[in-house]
């Protein structure tokens, strides 16, 4: 049986055909690269119809990556499908505090999701870093919170939590702050989505690749 083999090969081919589903996307811009990356992770050609980019989110994100900087997920699924290799040769880590046993502690306590438990946990972290959240619509309500409240100040809020309940309600507040910030409407979302995300702007400069934990 004969199949393409090659990683690179394959990953290009895909792109090509993603710009020649929709001609009316530009995805020659930074802000069309966040979003076909988005298409060819879910494999859905109308994630492009559903996403929004805000017009600083590209700048803002590139602004936040480099030696010291980190990414804050809401659960082990966003950081599984951030390159690893990319944030090694940037000297970047991620944080994810949901399996922490104390969050799990407090939550039940608090009848709270762990989700927002633990991203009141990394807020002391976030003030100029990217903040992804791809699972817990909870999650993003709590940083909008957070955020509205003045208590933190994240650079970028790559938010694409997915489901029925919450999930686009959330992202529709999101849309509503003046902060830089990338979503994908409606109910549809996830953890590879908000890693897509992430990963587009990791590569954004110039490098090639982008293979999950590449």
């Amino acid at each position: 049986m004969d199949f393409i083999k090659n990683p690179q090969t394959i990953e290009m081919k895909s792109m090509s055909i993603i710009a020649g589903m929709d001609r009316e996307q530009d995805y020659s811009t930074p802000e069309g690269m966040v979003i076909r990356r988005m298409v060819h992770t879910t494999g859905d050609p109308e994630v492009a119809r559903l996403a929004v980019v805000h017009p600083r989110a590209v700048a803002a994100g590139l602004m936040a990556l480099g030696p010291g900087k980190c990414i804050l997920t809401d659960v082990r699924m966003v950081e599984a499908g951030i390159s690893s290799r990319r944030l090694g040769q940037l000297g970047m880590n991620v944080k994810c505090a949901i399996d922490d046993p104390e969050v799990a502690a407090e939550a039940s306590r608090r009848r709270e999701t762990r989700a927002m438990v633990a991203m009141r946990r990394l807020a002391p972290y976030m003030d100029g870093h990217i903040v992804a959240i791809g699972n817990a619509p909870t999650a993003l309500f709590q940083v909008i919170e957070m955020i509205k409240a003045g208590m933190v100040h994240p650079a970028l809020v790559v938010g694409t939590p997915v489901g029925f309940v919450g999930a686009a309600e959330s992202k529709q507040v999101l849309e509503e702050l003046s902060i830089p910030f990338i979503t994908l409407r409606g109910t549809k979302g996830g953890s590879a989505v908000a890693a897509a995300a992430v990963n587009a702007l990791l590569y954004m400069d110039g490098s090639t690749g982008g293979n999950r934990n590449g």
